[in-house]
């Protein structure tokens, strides 16, 4: 089954996507992840949208994949100027199977708001298998 999340995201700001189960034997996995700003026609923008296993103390525009609480990050920039393309869009997201909540954050160069889309695939887990993804996500938070 595949469930989709959308929501709007203030500059700096941070949504929480409940996916956690009781027993923890649903999994997703990320099929599509989109973004686009609150108002398209700015002159200007500069919106970086992640998508985390855990929540974060900061919101900020830096893209580390060498951390592996990052499940994906889309980049929107915009510029007015004509030396540069007008509209640019970036979208990397891992296809890694995950049990717990996610958190999407979005920091703006220009201060503006930003949507999001995302389409999780639902994956049903063995006893086994959603006991190591639990595992690894408390490893990951230590």
């Amino acid at each position: 089954m595949i469930k989709s999340y959308r929501g709007q995201l203030p500059d700096g700001s941070q949504d929480r996507i409940r996916l956690s189960t009781p027993n923890g034997k649903t999994g997703h996995r990320i099929i599509k992840f989109q973004i686009l700003p609150a108002t398209p026609g700015d002159a200007a923008a500069e919106h970086c949208v992640k998508i985390y296993k855990n929540e974060q103390s900061s919101v900020d525009d830096n893209v580390n994949f060498g951390d592996n609480t990052l499940l994906g990050a889309a980049v929107y920039a915009a510029a007015s100027s004509t030396s540069y393309p007008q509209v640019q869009t970036s979208v990397i997201f891992d296809a890694e199977i995950f049990n717990q909540d996610i958190y999407v954050t979005q920091k703006d160069t220009q201060g503006g708001s930003c949507n999001y889309y995302i389409e999780l695939e639902q994956i049903p887990l063995t006893e086994t298998e959603a006991l190591v993804s639990i595992i690894k996500n408390l490893r990951i938070e230590q």
